[in-house]
């Protein structure tokens, strides 16, 4: 069985953009004091000139309890709401929307974006972002892009992002021993294609990494901005989608959840991948250049965290209150409403986190009915040695690396972009705080 990577890259004709140069952008470059404060301070003013909520470290928006336990103070509304009968998008979070310039082949396109994270401690701390230290290994790979400023402070990036292809799966068949069903895809078409040079690791003139991810662009919206007259999934490529709110810089976007130290909802988003399968399943933007960065399958080393989703995780409620999980799942429908509810080893409130995942799959090899939902690493790494889970078996790996949370499983070599913004108590679930609607 081929692994994610070899499996569905040939599957699209990714379009290729040639990015341009700094003089190619057509706006004059400033001379900036190379400082955290400096760029922060940059970002934070155009968003109050964009008509939105600069944070304001000593005076936030928005105070959050014990209980909320949210990660990403600079956000402006939760809804943690997760009844789809409800609510049709689950819980989503809004976020401050920048606006900046990326570089296609036709010259300077204007582009919205979201950011959810720092290298550097102040510029985390003068954002409201979360500090994520180990974003810095990234520097001088090529998996990162380098941004620079215009004149009144805006970012123009070396890359950019194609909004309007139509996502589409069909789900796999059967595997000959029964395992595995409707996962790995027959056949994905991201909603999203990124060109071969963005990245949404962007080094900053001053050598800071921020995550910096595409939301919108004159090609359409990210799949993650929820339609408020749908389903819940996005409107195709709707730049009129009030959940995308130029005029108040901010964009609403939904949460996915997932399992960490035993508990749930670990929301987070999902928003690029270097492999066009997850990019699909996951409603995200497929971003090849991700694959770049260093290392998978390793662990302290390199700028990425190991997550666990599972290949074939339970499709039905046996009525224990975990519910579903898995690939397997979240793949029988092609427009998804499962969200995989994959596994994690830390929060960031770990020094050692990171926004990019490499994932490690693993495989259930008991039947259905006697497959627990995984809920902590403690639990993967003991069904491992137990053998009631394997590696997946299209896992790019033949062996594990050398891996502090894992030394049983082997990576599969994606690399998905989901940066962590709350994990509260149940007691939060089906409230609101401050203003998650635009």
């Amino acid at each position: 069985m081929k692994n994610l990577r070899t499996a569905f890259l040939g599957i699209l004709a990714t379009t290729m953009f040639v990015a341009c140069d700094k003089d190619s952008t057509g706006v004059e470059q400033p001379t900036l004091p190379e400082s955290s404060p400096r760029e922060a301070q940059l970002l934070l003013n155009s968003i109050k000139e964009d008509g939105g909520i600069p944070y304001d470290v000593n005076n936030p928006v928005l105070s959050f309890t014990e209980a909320q336990n949210v990660f990403l103070p600079s956000v402006l509304g939760i809804d943690f709401r997760i009844d789809r009968e409800v609510v049709p998008a689950g819980p989503t979070a809004r976020f401050p929307l920048f606006q900046g310039w990326e570089t296609t082949s036709d010259g300077p396109r204007k582009c919205y974006y979201v950011i959810t994270e720092a290298s550097d401690k102040d510029m985390a701390t003068e954002m409201g972002v979360i500090y994520a230290p180990r974003m810095a290994n990234a520097v001088g790979s090529n998996g990162v892009q380098k941004a620079t400023w215009t004149k009144d402070g805006r970012l123009v990036f070396e890359g950019a992002v194609d909004f309007s292809p139509k996502r589409s799966l069909a789900a796999g068949g059967t595997s000959p021993d029964g395992f595995l069903v409707g996962f790995p895809p027959a056949e994905v078409n991201p909603g999203a294609i990124a060109n071969d040079a963005w990245s949404s690791y962007v080094v900053l003139p001053s050598g800071i990494v921020i995550n910096a991810q595409m939301v919108a662009n004159s090609t359409g919206i990210h799949d993650r901005i929820p339609n408020p007259n749908g389903n819940g999934q996005a409107q195709e490529d709707d730049l009129n989608n009030p959940n995308l709110s130029i005029s108040k810089a901010s964009v609403v976007m939904q949460l996915l959840d997932g399992w960490h130290d035993d508990k749930p909802y670990y929301f987070h988003i999902v928003t690029d991948t270097s492999d066009p399968a997850p990019a699909t399943i996951e409603l995200g933007v497929y971003a090849p250049r991700l694959a770049d960065l260093p290392t998978f399958g390793l662990f302290p080393g390199g700028s990425m965290l190991p997550f666990s989703p599972t290949a074939n995780g339970r499709t039905f409620d046996n009525g224990d209150g975990f519910g579903v999980q898995g690939l397997n799942t979240a793949s029988l429908s092609d427009r998804q409403v499962q969200d995989p509810t994959n596994t994690f080893p830390i929060d960031p409130s770990d020094s050692r986190y990171a926004p990019m995942w490499d994932a490690h799959i693993t495989e259930f090899t008991v039947a259905e009915a006697d497959r627990p939902i995984l809920r902590s690493f403690a639990q993967v790494n003991e069904l491992l040695k137990e053998g009631v889970l394997i590696p997946f078996r299209g896992n790019a790996n033949e062996a594990p690396l050398d891996n502090a949370l894992s030394n049983l499983l082997t990576a599969t070599g994606a690399i998905i972009n989901c940066p962590v913004i709350t994990q509260p108590d149940a007691s939060v679930i089906g409230t609101q705080i401050g203003s998650p609607r635009n």
